[in-house]
């Protein structure tokens, strides 16, 4: 396909540049990770906990307001990847962050 390429939108019933409906599809493939206040997490945020959460497998408990850095975003909307001091490997669920 060239730029000069058009494609009908059969949602909006027009005919929109062929280049324009790719970025639109890529856009909305996209998941949307959202924290549990509504803002939106990217790769590389700092995240802050709303809650005490008790460890499986560390015995340990992360303690409300513990700051979490450079988290990394998974397939799963609901879970972000991410490394705490003592623990490696952390999967926190989004439910449980505010963003910073």
């Amino acid at each position: 396909m060239s730029d000069d390429d058009y494609i009908y939108d059969e949602a909006t019933g027009e005919w929109r540049p062929a280049s324009e409906v790719k970025q639109a599809a890529a856009a909305a493939a996209a998941p949307v990770v959202r924290d549990a206040a509504g803002n939106v997490l990217a790769d590389g945020d700092s995240v802050v906990l709303v809650k005490d959460l008790k460890v499986k497998g560390a015995n340990q408990t992360l303690k409300q307001g513990t700051v979490i850095r450079s988290i990394r975003l998974t397939e799963n909307v609901e879970e972000i990847d991410c490394r705490h001091d003592t623990i490696k490997g952390l999967v926190l669920r989004t439910e449980f962050v505010r963003k910073r």
